[in-house]
């Protein structure tokens, strides 16, 4: 017995749906997330290079991004259920066949194409293009928020265990691990089965959004004229430099330091658990505020964050606050950016259109991975790294602000 078809936003939250939704990115995110731990395992047990190691995971953030509009494209027009079991399967096969692989090729087909591919089939498009059409338009951004801290909680949950197995019983046992954690989301894409229906005329106090009938090609001809659009895409470019870098190298930052493998754990730990409140914090504050205002402050406390961690020792303390406060933003811009996405161009299109600023992200994700590892080849540390944060961040403030986005409270009394 199928659903019957929607078509105009519900006004209920979907608490399960959500709930659901939060639960596969929590796995798909969790298993990701925690990459960074295995470069120095696999590099000693291989011998393959640090910067070729980087090379596998920059081109698996750029995979993950570069899937994302497509399989978004896909849901949209199909529903979301054959693309989140299809990932669901690729991310646990790439897992379970990196401790087979001995060479930078190797690693380059299973962490870089299959579990990339799969982690972006399970990931933020897909999964709020899928949540947004049946959520009233004033939701969205919490709705988003909570996603999102789904998948916070899963590196918070899963960065000590991984870190836990890769001591006790070696990184190939972690990997196996995580690939049967992965096989977790299959049943998960079940409640997620319904094709979203598009919006009935557009969303009320949307800036410019383009009527139901649109196409996927004209909606993407609008989209790609809009200047504000691309303004997300550069300040998404620097989030996506920002997390690859330090998803990488946060574990070899702290071993230059002399500190034990255990900081690195609980410091990818820290990021998740304080991006959890980020995100609730971002999407709550996306109701009441321009979300563009939102997206620049924190992306200038990434900057001031960065400036002092260099000032401070290097002591385990030091690494556990600025986890904790860089993890307060970590993923928090995602909600932000979705919800002035949803405002600009309406949800019929969501998981196509933030596809592609993800794509941007993870263009910037290729860099921060791939140049980490060069520099600390080249320069022995990750001094001009860090450097490159601070600049790409400021950046990113100053880029947001022209973003065209109606007051919450104008839009609020357009509703009312």
């Amino acid at each position: 017995m199928s659903a019957r078809p929607i078509t105009r936003a519900a006004p209920t939250m979907h608490w399960g749906l959500l709930l659901t939704a939060a639960a596969m990115l929590m796995i798909t995110m969790g298993a990701r997330q925690t990459t960074g731990l295995f470069v120095q395992p696999i590099h000693q047990s291989t011998g393959v290079g640090i910067a070729a190691i980087s090379f596998a995971l920059a081109i698996g953030q750029f995979v993950w991004g570069a899937v994302q509009p497509v399989f978004g494209a896909i849901a949209d027009k199909q529903g979301s259920t054959r693309i989140l079991v299809a990932g669901g399967i690729l991310l646990a096969l790439g897992m379970a066949l990196t401790p087979f692989m001995s060479s930078q090729w190797g690693l380059m087909f299973t962490l870089g194409l299959l579990t990339a591919a799969g982690a972006g089939a399970g990931s933020f498009s897909i999964l709020i293009g899928a949540t947004a059409s049946r959520l009233a338009p004033e939701k969205r951004s919490f709705a988003a928020g909570f996603i999102n801290a789904g998948g916070s909680l899963g590196q918070f949950v899963f960065a000590p265990l991984v870190q836990l197995a890769i001591s006790a019983a070696g990184w190939g046992v972690a990997m196996f691990g995580l690939a049967a954690a992965s096989l977790l989301t299959l049943p998960l894409a079940w409640p997620l089965r319904r094709k979203p229906a598009p919006a009935a005329s557009g969303d009320a106090g949307a800036v410019a959004a383009p009527p139901a009938e649109i196409t996927l090609r004209e909606q993407l001809r609008i989209s790609l004229r809009d200047r504000s659009y691309w303004l997300l895409h550069l300040g998404f470019f620097t989030c996506g430099f920002h997390i690859a870098f330090l998803v990488t190298h946060l574990p070899g930052e702290i071993a230059l330091c002399g500190l034990k493998p255990g900081v690195a754990g609980a410091s990818i730990a820290l990021i998740g658990l304080f991006n959890v409140l980020g995100s609730l914090a971002a999407g709550a504050l996306g109701q009441r505020y321009r979300m563009k205002i939102v997206l620049a402050a924190m992306y200038a406390s990434r900057a001031a964050m960065i400036v002092i961690y260099l000032l401070s020792p290097p002591t385990p303390m030091t690494f556990y606050i600025f986890a904790a406060a860089l993890g307060f933003t970590w993923l928090a811009t995602v909600p932000p950016t979705a919800g002035l996405i949803g405002k600009l161009f309406g949800p019929r299109y969501l998981g196509t259109l933030f596809g592609l600023t993800l794509l941007s992200h993870q263009i910037g994700g290729f860099f921060g991975a791939w140049l980490g590892g060069v520099a600390m080849e080249k320069f022995g540390d990750y001094t001009w790294m860090w450097y490159a944060d601070i600049a790409l961040a400021l950046l990113a403030a100053v880029a947001n602000l022209p973003i065209r986005e109606k007051s919450p409270r104008l839009q609020a009394a357009a509703m009312a």
